[in-house]
């Protein structure tokens, strides 16, 4: 008789109690091998999705370049020659290539914070933001922007990615101003696991019904025109934070301007917030 049956005390009737487990066991083991058939399937279809978004930005500047050399071409030798509306045709023409040429460039850096992130070394928030404020140094002058930073941290990054993540975030701030000039304050607070850096200035601010919107790609709030920019450096920056273990946020308030906020590991622990 087999040493693993049991018998049922109303019926006298033995079963064997291995059954249920094998068939459990299977299961689990089906479920397992199903679920690393899927990621290894999502995997490589966000590798095809980056590598077509890449060829497609990089296969598309060459005409965009050489159409945007003949409508400048055209705006320099023919303006007044022809009629108003003909000028007007050539207007358009540059403006909205010179935008096209935005947009893929944007696609491009999109695509190119996985593909092309380096490893993570422990880096310096501090000297990050140093490098981009030197990045956006014509448009602190032009607006006449003041800068109050709190000392920051040092966590595992890659360091031209938390450059390039301060450059959209305080870039950002200095595009979407009011009639004053920006003020933005950087600091950064330990919470746990983690720390939170805040970006918050006292510009236009972003209503709460678009805290989530504004990091989608080509996204913008504004009217086409009305402020300089594609929607892109929010995108951007929510997949660098992403990739780094972090999550990016727009803060509620009721303060002028905009806050937004975004986690990192902490250094030592490594931990996801």
């Amino acid at each position: 008789m087999n040493s693993n049956a049991e018998t049922d005390p109303s019926t006298g009737a033995s079963f064997d109690n291995q059954e249920p487990l094998q068939r459990a066991e299977q299961d689990r083991d089906g479920l397992l091998y199903r679920l690393k058939l899927r990621d290894r399937e999502l995997e490589q279809a966000r590798h095809d999705l980056q590598q077509f978004v890449h060829a497609a930005s990089h296969d598309l500047q060459a005409p965009l370049r050489l159409i945007s050399g003949f409508a400048q071409l055209l705006q320099k030798r023919y303006r007044g020659t022809l009629d108003s509306k003909a000028d007007g045709f050539i207007d358009v023409i540059n403006g909205e290539t010179r935008r096209m040429q935005m947009m893929v460039q944007g696609l491009t850096e999109l695509s190119r914070v996985e593909s092309r992130g380096a490893p993570f070394v422990p880096t310096s928030l501090d000297a990050s933001l140093d490098q981009a404020l030197i990045h956006l140094h014509a448009e602190i002058r032009r607006t006449n922007a003041q800068i109050f930073r709190e000392p920051l941290t040092t966590v595992m990054a890659d360091p031209a990615q938390m450059i390039q993540l301060f450059r959209h975030l305080a870039g950002n701030a200095l595009c979407f101003h009011g009639d004053a000039p920006p003020e933005i304050r950087i600091r950064a607070e330990r919470q746990e696991a983690f720390w939170v850096i805040t970006v918050r200035d006292n510009g236009i601010g972003i209503p709460e019904r678009f805290a989530e919107r504004v990091f989608m790609i080509f996204q913008k709030l504004q009217p086409h025109g009305q402020y300089p920019g594609i929607g892109i450096g929010l995108a951007v920056s929510k997949r660098i934070v992403e990739r780094h273990g972090g999550r990016i946020w727009v803060k509620p308030g009721r303060e002028p301007g905009a806050t937004l906020c975004f986690s990192l590991p902490d250094r030592e622990t490594g931990n996801t917030p």
